[in-house]
């Protein structure tokens, strides 16, 4: 099943070069896209103080490239406060933690619930909505039971099926 998406969007991303073909490719050129080149200076590298050396560089030039459409702001501060957002709330993303799974079909699952539950079921602060309904997707703030009603439908009931390896003793006999 293919997404879509409503209207022409306006991307920003940073310098990585397979995001052009990548956006081209998927909105077929009906997407603003801009690209945002950080430039940060390189005198921390070496500092040995764990204050300074966990900081983050400092941006000594930025620069805006219009890559196709009419982005009116080309800024990654949205995506990237989204990004922290994640990273915190989602225990899978923490480097120790024993709440990860290889699994790339689990992984898509939870960022997945968690997208859902951040656009439709959660209210913001600042908004005072979701932001489903903030931008008129949805009519009211859903639920958890209704993201499983609306989810579960889709998924048919399998059968499940256990294969055993090994013998069953009763009683000490084979």
């Amino acid at each position: 099943m293919r997404e879509r998406v409503l209207g022409e969007p306006e991307i920003s991303t940073d310098g990585f070069l397979p995001y052009q073909n990548a956006i081209r490719d998927a909105f077929r050129g009906k997407a603003h896209h801009g690209v945002i080149l950080k430039t940060y200076s390189v005198t921390n590298l070496a500092v040995k103080d764990a204050a300074r050396r966990y900081s983050p560089a400092e941006v000594i030039a930025v620069e805006r490239e219009v890559v196709s459409g009419f982005p009116v702001k080309i800024s990654t501060s949205y995506v990237e406060r989204q990004n922290l957002t994640l990273r915190m709330t989602q225990k899978r993303f923490a480097r120790l933690t024993n709440g990860f799974s290889k699994k790339l079909t689990n992984h898509a699952a939870a960022v997945s619930l968690y997208v859902s539950h951040y656009n439709l079921c959660h209210v913001h602060e600042a908004l005072r909505a979701t932001p489903a309904v903030a931008l008129g997707v949805a009519d009211c703030v859903c639920t958890i039971s209704d993201l499983l009603d609306a989810v579960l439908p889709l998924e048919p009931n399998r059968p499940v099926r256990i294969q055993r390896n090994f013998t069953v003793i009763e009683g000490g006999k084979n």
